[in-house]
Protein backbone atom coordinates (compact mmCIF):
# COMPACT_ATOMS: atom_id res chain seq x y z
CA UNK A 1 0.00 0.00 0.00
CA UNK A 2 1.43 3.34 -1.06
CA UNK A 3 2.11 5.80 1.75
CA UNK A 4 0.57 9.26 1.69
CA UNK A 5 3.19 11.68 0.32
CA UNK A 6 4.50 14.35 2.68
CA UNK A 7 3.27 17.92 2.35
CA UNK A 8 5.45 19.97 0.02
CA UNK A 9 6.73 23.11 1.77
CA UNK A 10 8.60 25.87 -0.06
CA UNK A 11 10.70 28.11 2.17
CA UNK A 12 11.64 31.48 0.69
CA UNK A 13 14.22 33.04 2.99
CA UNK A 14 17.86 33.90 3.58
CA UNK A 15 20.65 31.47 4.35
CA UNK A 16 22.29 31.43 7.80
CA UNK A 17 25.82 30.07 7.44
CA UNK A 18 25.86 28.94 11.08
CA UNK A 19 22.73 26.82 10.60
CA UNK A 20 20.62 28.28 13.39
CA UNK A 21 18.10 30.40 11.53
CA UNK A 22 16.83 31.13 8.03
CA UNK A 23 16.69 28.45 5.37
CA UNK A 24 18.69 26.00 7.48
CA UNK A 25 16.29 26.22 10.43
CA UNK A 26 13.35 25.93 8.04
CA UNK A 27 14.64 22.76 6.36
CA UNK A 28 15.34 21.10 9.72
CA UNK A 29 11.88 22.03 11.02
CA UNK A 30 10.01 20.93 7.91
CA UNK A 31 11.83 17.59 7.88
CA UNK A 32 11.28 16.93 11.59
CA UNK A 33 7.56 17.61 11.15
CA UNK A 34 7.21 15.21 8.26
CA UNK A 35 7.25 17.63 5.36
CA UNK A 36 9.23 17.76 2.13
CA UNK A 37 11.38 20.92 2.16
CA UNK A 38 12.21 23.03 -0.89
CA UNK A 39 13.99 26.37 -0.91
CA UNK A 40 14.25 29.66 -2.75
CA UNK A 41 17.13 31.59 -1.21
CA UNK A 42 16.83 35.38 -1.21
CA UNK A 43 20.22 36.18 0.32
CA UNK A 44 23.23 34.51 1.88
CA UNK A 45 24.67 35.70 5.17
CA UNK A 46 27.98 35.28 6.92
CA UNK A 47 26.47 34.73 10.35
CA UNK A 48 27.00 33.00 13.66
CA UNK A 49 25.60 33.10 17.19
CA UNK A 50 27.32 36.45 17.84
CA UNK A 51 25.92 38.38 14.89
CA UNK A 52 25.76 38.91 11.13
CA UNK A 53 29.12 39.65 9.55
CA UNK A 54 27.96 40.06 5.95
CA UNK A 55 24.99 39.80 3.57
CA UNK A 56 24.82 39.21 -0.18
CA UNK A 57 21.35 39.55 -1.72
CA UNK A 58 20.31 37.80 -4.94
CA UNK A 59 18.60 39.48 -7.87
CA UNK A 60 14.77 39.23 -7.86
CA UNK A 61 14.80 37.31 -11.16
CA UNK A 62 17.02 34.63 -9.66
CA UNK A 63 14.82 34.31 -6.58
CA UNK A 64 11.79 33.92 -8.85
CA UNK A 65 13.67 31.35 -10.94
CA UNK A 66 14.13 29.23 -7.83
CA UNK A 67 10.43 29.58 -6.99
CA UNK A 68 9.44 28.58 -10.53
CA UNK A 69 11.78 25.57 -10.48
CA UNK A 70 9.96 24.26 -7.40
CA UNK A 71 6.36 25.21 -8.16
CA UNK A 72 6.57 24.35 -11.85
CA UNK A 73 7.69 20.78 -11.20
CA UNK A 74 7.10 19.44 -7.68
CA UNK A 75 4.50 21.99 -6.60
CA UNK A 76 3.82 23.07 -3.03
CA UNK A 77 1.11 22.72 -0.41
CA UNK A 78 2.32 25.68 1.66
CA UNK A 79 4.87 28.47 1.41
CA UNK A 80 6.86 30.09 4.20
CA UNK A 81 8.43 33.50 3.54
CA UNK A 82 11.15 34.89 5.78
CA UNK A 83 14.06 37.25 5.13
CA UNK A 84 13.52 39.02 1.79
CA UNK A 85 16.73 40.94 1.17
CA UNK A 86 15.23 43.77 -0.88
CA UNK A 87 12.02 45.57 -1.77
CA UNK A 88 12.07 44.36 -5.42
CA UNK A 89 12.18 40.76 -4.15
CA UNK A 90 9.17 41.41 -1.91
CA UNK A 91 7.14 42.92 -4.73
CA UNK A 92 8.13 40.22 -7.24
CA UNK A 93 7.15 37.45 -4.82
CA UNK A 94 3.81 39.11 -4.04
CA UNK A 95 2.98 39.22 -7.74
CA UNK A 96 4.09 35.62 -8.39
CA UNK A 97 2.37 34.12 -5.34
CA UNK A 98 -0.86 36.08 -5.62
CA UNK A 99 -2.50 33.13 -7.35
CA UNK A 100 -0.98 30.43 -5.11
CA UNK A 101 -3.75 28.20 -3.79
CA UNK A 102 -2.05 26.89 -0.63
CA UNK A 103 -1.27 28.53 2.70
CA UNK A 104 1.31 31.33 2.82
CA UNK A 105 2.99 32.08 6.16
CA UNK A 106 4.90 35.35 6.15
CA UNK A 107 7.43 36.06 8.89
CA UNK A 108 8.27 39.78 8.42
CA UNK A 109 11.93 39.54 9.38
CA UNK A 110 13.46 42.94 10.12
CA UNK A 111 16.22 42.27 12.65
CA UNK A 112 18.19 39.12 13.52
CA UNK A 113 18.14 37.81 17.07
CA UNK A 114 21.65 39.22 17.43
CA UNK A 115 20.35 42.71 16.61
CA UNK A 116 21.63 42.98 13.02
CA UNK A 117 19.25 44.70 10.60
CA UNK A 118 18.03 42.40 7.83
CA UNK A 119 15.51 44.71 6.14
CA UNK A 120 15.80 48.39 5.19
CA UNK A 121 12.91 50.87 5.13
CA UNK A 122 12.09 50.21 1.47
CA UNK A 123 11.91 46.44 2.05
CA UNK A 124 9.67 46.93 5.09
CA UNK A 125 7.42 49.12 2.93
CA UNK A 126 7.25 46.22 0.46
CA UNK A 127 5.99 43.90 3.21
CA UNK A 128 2.47 45.27 2.65
CA UNK A 129 2.12 43.50 -0.68
CA UNK A 130 3.04 40.17 0.88
CA UNK A 131 0.77 40.66 3.88
CA UNK A 132 -2.09 41.22 1.42
CA UNK A 133 -1.68 37.69 0.03
CA UNK A 134 -0.58 35.87 3.21
CA UNK A 135 -2.70 33.40 5.14
CA UNK A 136 -0.81 34.29 8.31
CA UNK A 137 1.67 36.99 9.31
CA UNK A 138 3.90 36.30 12.34
CA UNK A 139 5.49 39.54 13.64
CA UNK A 140 7.36 39.73 16.92
CA UNK A 141 6.63 42.77 19.09
CA UNK A 142 9.26 45.11 17.58
CA UNK A 143 8.06 44.17 14.09
CA UNK A 144 4.42 44.64 15.07
CA UNK A 145 5.29 48.09 16.39
CA UNK A 146 6.95 49.09 13.11
CA UNK A 147 4.12 47.69 10.99
CA UNK A 148 1.34 49.40 12.95
CA UNK A 149 2.87 52.37 14.76
CA UNK A 150 0.65 51.49 17.72
CA UNK A 151 1.60 51.22 21.42
CA UNK A 152 2.38 47.73 22.71
CA UNK A 153 2.68 48.29 26.44
CA UNK A 154 0.08 45.74 27.50
CA UNK A 155 -1.46 42.50 26.27
CA UNK A 156 -4.61 44.41 25.34
CA UNK A 157 -2.63 46.89 23.27
CA UNK A 158 -0.77 44.07 21.54
CA UNK A 159 -4.09 42.44 20.69
CA UNK A 160 -5.45 45.72 19.33
CA UNK A 161 -2.38 46.23 17.13
CA UNK A 162 -2.59 42.66 15.82
CA UNK A 163 -6.29 43.12 15.07
CA UNK A 164 -5.60 46.36 13.21
CA UNK A 165 -2.94 44.68 11.08
CA UNK A 166 -5.19 41.68 10.41
CA UNK A 167 -8.07 43.89 9.31
CA UNK A 168 -5.86 46.12 7.17
CA UNK A 169 -4.49 43.21 5.15
CA UNK A 170 -7.37 40.72 5.46
CA UNK A 171 -5.06 38.10 6.97
CA UNK A 172 -4.57 36.32 10.27
CA UNK A 173 -1.84 37.70 12.52
CA UNK A 174 0.13 35.90 15.21
CA UNK A 175 1.67 38.53 17.49
CA UNK A 176 4.64 36.82 19.16
CA UNK A 177 5.34 37.95 22.70
CA UNK A 178 8.84 36.60 23.17
CA UNK A 179 10.34 40.11 23.24
CA UNK A 180 8.03 41.15 26.07
CA UNK A 181 9.06 41.18 29.69
CA UNK A 182 7.89 39.01 32.53
CA UNK A 183 7.85 35.33 33.36
CA UNK A 184 5.21 34.45 30.74
CA UNK A 185 5.32 34.45 26.94
CA UNK A 186 1.96 35.48 25.52
CA UNK A 187 1.24 35.07 21.81
CA UNK A 188 -2.02 36.35 20.32
CA UNK A 189 -3.59 34.91 17.16
CA UNK A 190 -6.10 37.28 15.55
CA UNK A 191 -8.31 36.47 12.56
CA UNK A 192 -9.22 39.10 9.93
CA UNK A 193 -12.65 39.47 11.54
CA UNK A 194 -11.10 40.22 14.93
CA UNK A 195 -11.60 36.84 16.66
CA UNK A 196 -8.65 36.27 18.96
CA UNK A 197 -6.98 33.32 20.67
CA UNK A 198 -4.31 33.66 23.35
CA UNK A 199 -1.42 31.24 23.91
CA UNK A 200 0.28 31.67 27.28
CA UNK A 201 3.31 29.72 28.55
CA UNK A 202 6.05 30.12 31.11
CA UNK A 203 9.20 31.69 29.69
CA UNK A 204 11.95 29.12 29.28
CA UNK A 205 15.34 29.79 30.91
CA UNK A 206 18.52 30.20 28.90
CA UNK A 207 19.58 32.33 25.95
CA UNK A 208 19.68 29.80 23.13
CA UNK A 209 16.85 31.15 20.99
CA UNK A 210 18.58 31.90 17.67
CA UNK A 211 16.12 31.05 14.89
CA UNK A 212 12.94 30.76 16.96
CA UNK A 213 10.92 32.95 14.60
CA UNK A 214 12.08 31.07 11.52
CA UNK A 215 11.37 27.77 13.22
CA UNK A 216 7.89 28.78 14.35
CA UNK A 217 6.78 30.09 10.96
CA UNK A 218 8.10 27.09 9.03
CA UNK A 219 6.52 24.73 11.58
CA UNK A 220 3.14 26.43 11.13
CA UNK A 221 3.48 26.24 7.34
CA UNK A 222 4.31 22.53 7.53
CA UNK A 223 1.39 21.77 9.82
CA UNK A 224 -0.97 23.73 7.57
CA UNK A 225 0.41 21.66 4.69
CA UNK A 226 -0.60 18.56 6.67
CA UNK A 227 -4.16 19.93 6.73
CA UNK A 228 -4.26 21.15 10.33
CA UNK A 229 -6.58 24.11 11.03
CA UNK A 230 -4.69 27.31 11.79
CA UNK A 231 -5.25 27.48 15.58
CA UNK A 232 -4.09 23.89 16.05
CA UNK A 233 -1.15 24.41 13.68
CA UNK A 234 -0.07 27.37 15.83
CA UNK A 235 -0.54 25.36 19.04
CA UNK A 236 1.56 22.43 17.78
CA UNK A 237 4.21 24.69 16.23
CA UNK A 238 4.68 26.53 19.53
CA UNK A 239 5.14 23.18 21.28
CA UNK A 240 7.77 22.22 18.70
CA UNK A 241 9.67 25.48 19.23
CA UNK A 242 9.57 25.16 23.01
CA UNK A 243 10.84 21.58 22.84
CA UNK A 244 13.65 22.64 20.50
CA UNK A 245 14.64 25.42 22.90
CA UNK A 246 14.75 22.92 25.75
CA UNK A 247 16.98 20.65 23.61
CA UNK A 248 19.35 23.44 22.53
CA UNK A 249 22.89 22.01 22.19
CA UNK A 250 24.59 25.07 23.69
CA UNK A 251 26.74 25.82 20.65
CA UNK A 252 28.50 29.14 20.07
CA UNK A 253 29.58 32.04 22.20
CA UNK A 254 26.43 34.10 21.70
CA UNK A 255 22.72 33.41 21.28
CA UNK A 256 22.89 29.75 20.31
CA UNK A 257 20.76 27.61 17.97
CA UNK A 258 17.83 25.36 18.83
CA UNK A 259 17.95 21.59 19.05
CA UNK A 260 15.66 20.77 16.12
CA UNK A 261 17.17 17.32 15.67
CA UNK A 262 16.22 16.26 19.21
CA UNK A 263 12.47 16.88 18.89
CA UNK A 264 11.12 13.47 17.92
CA UNK A 265 7.49 13.91 18.93
CA UNK A 266 4.95 16.58 19.79
CA UNK A 267 3.11 14.31 22.24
Amino acid sequence: MRETPPPRILSIAGSDSSGGAGIQADVKTIAMLGGYAMTAITAVTAQNTRGVQGVETFAPDFVLAQVESCLGDIGADAVKIGMLGSAPIALALAQRLGSFAGAIVFDPVMVATSGAELADAATIYGFAALMDIASLVTPNLPELGVLTGMPLGSVDEIGEAAAALAQRHDTSVLAKGGHGGGARVVDILVAPGGEAMVFDDARLPGGHTHGTGCTLSSAIATLLGHGQPLPHAVRLARRFVRAAIEKAPGFGGGNGPLGHQAVRSLS
